[in-house]
Parts: structure tokens; C-alpha cells; sequence
């Protein structure tokens, strides 16, 4: 796996935030997703060995395409020089939640888990109801000493505590929440070697799976929204 080759594209694509330089490079753009592709194939057999849920995936079923939406953005820039993928029992929707990576040049990539779609309301209430009659189990996760070696919990937030909840909740602090996700930032050169990059990317992902658990439960009767 060539992960030189996958920055090098999207640092030139992050330079030349163009159509025109975009279709000029579609062989680069080819080569560039077949070895990130390949390093997602790699991930799930790794990942598969704590948690075989995911084992069934198909790596090019899990990307997310560079195309930006930018109809309600300032930014009118068409594409997000970053490549994504979120592998989870289901594949890449946000419900359940599972294992996330974006390389992004420029210091900018990260592995991710937990719910990181504020959007769905359904979802934010079935996890603040969870946590009301499940907060103590919440606290054993994250407070375990790997876990806040190289995790905190981060999400969109309210100020107060949404009405109908206890403010004097031991873990009220977790109920302002709307969504609840976990990051680790990945420097470039962190991926120049793949196979310590797959061993640090697992065991990471190992240490955040009671975290996923905890919210998977919690979204157990989920149901995306229809389009």
C-alpha cells in the first residue's frame, strides 16, 4: 500500500480546488482511491479480529465520495481534498456507529468512532434517554485509563441541559450533547509506514470499541430516515 501516493494526490488536489485539475487527474485520482481502498481492506481484517461484525464489508462500499455539497456553504469550492471511510456493522451509514478515517494532507487526518450525526434527532434522544438510565456504565468507559490516554468525548453541544432532563444528573453534562464522537489526529508521517500505521489504527480503534458498544446499544431500534 502506497499511502505517499494518496497524499501526494490529495495535497495536489487541495492546491488545485478546481474541475479542471480534477478531471485532468483521473488516473492519479484512480490510483490514489485503489490504494486507499486496499488500506481499508487491510483495516477490516484487522479490526475483524476484535470485532467480526465487520468482516463482511466491501472496502469500495465504504468511501465517501471528494465531491462537495455546496449549495448552503460559503466555501464554494467543489471538492474535500480528504479521503473517508466509516466501517461499521452495517457499512458506512452513521447508525450503527463504528470505526472512521479520514486522510486528510497537512496533519489534518484523524480515526474516529461514535455518533457523529447531529442531524437525527430520533438518535440524539434514544442516547440521552440511554444515558439517564445507563450513566454509570457510560463513566466505567471513559474513565478507564486507556481510554483517556488518548480519548475525550466531543460533539455538537447545547448550552444548558435540554428540557425534560435532570440538570442535577450525575452525567448531565452528557445529556447537552446532540452528538457524541471520539478523535485521534494522525500526522502525515504516521501513515508513511502502513503497517505500523495498521497496527496503531487498531489498537486505537480496539480501546474505542466498548464506546461504540455503549452507543449501539442505545441506538439498538433506530431507523434512518426515509428519503
Amino acid at each position: 500500500m502506497n499511502t505517499q501516493l494518496i497524499l501526494n494526490y490529495l495535497a495536489g488536489l487541495n492546491e488545485n480546488n478546481n474541475r479542471e485539475w480534477y478531471h485532468a487527474h483521473k488516473t492519479e485520482n484512480n490510483a490514489a482511491n485503489a490504494e486507499f481502498e486496499e488500506l481499508i481492506g487491510a483495516l477490516i481484517l484487522h479490526i475483524g479480529r476484535f470485532d467480526s461484525s465487520v468482516l463482511h464489508n466491501e472496502p469500495k462500499k465504504l468511501t465517501f465520495k471528494l465531491v462537495r455539497d455546496t449549495r448552503f456553504s460559503h466555501d464554494k469550492s467543489p471538492y474535500n481534498p480528504a479521503f473517508r471511510a466509516h466501517i461499521s456493522s452495517q457499512g458506512k451509514l452513521p447508525v450503527p456507529v463504528g470505526y472512521y478515517l479520514m486522510i486528510k494532507p497537512g496533519n489534518q487526518s484523524f480515526l474516529g468512532g461514535g455518533l457523529f450525526a447531529d442531524m437525527f434527532k430520533d438518535a440524539t434522544t434514544m442516547v440521552r434517554n440511554y444515558i439517564v438510565q445507563n450513566g454509570k456504565e457510560l463513566e466505567s468507559i471513559i474513565n478507564e485509563p486507556e481510554f483517556q490516554k488518548y480519548f475525550t468525548i466531543r460533539g455538537t453541544a447545547l448550552k444548558n441541559i435540554p428540557a425534560g432532563y435532570d440538570k442535577s444528573h450525575p452525567q448531565a453534562e452528557y445529556l447537552k450533547f446532540k452528538s457524541w464522537y471520539l478523535e485521534y489526529p494522525i500526522k502525515d508521517e504516521d501513515l508513511y509506514n502502513t503497517e505500523a500505521f495498521l497496527t496503531m489504527a487498531t489498537e486505537l480503534f480496539r480501546i474505542m470499541k466498548p464506546f461504540n458498544d455503549y452507543l449501539n446499544r442505545a441506538l439498538a431500534n433506530f431507523q434512518m430516515p426515509t428519503r
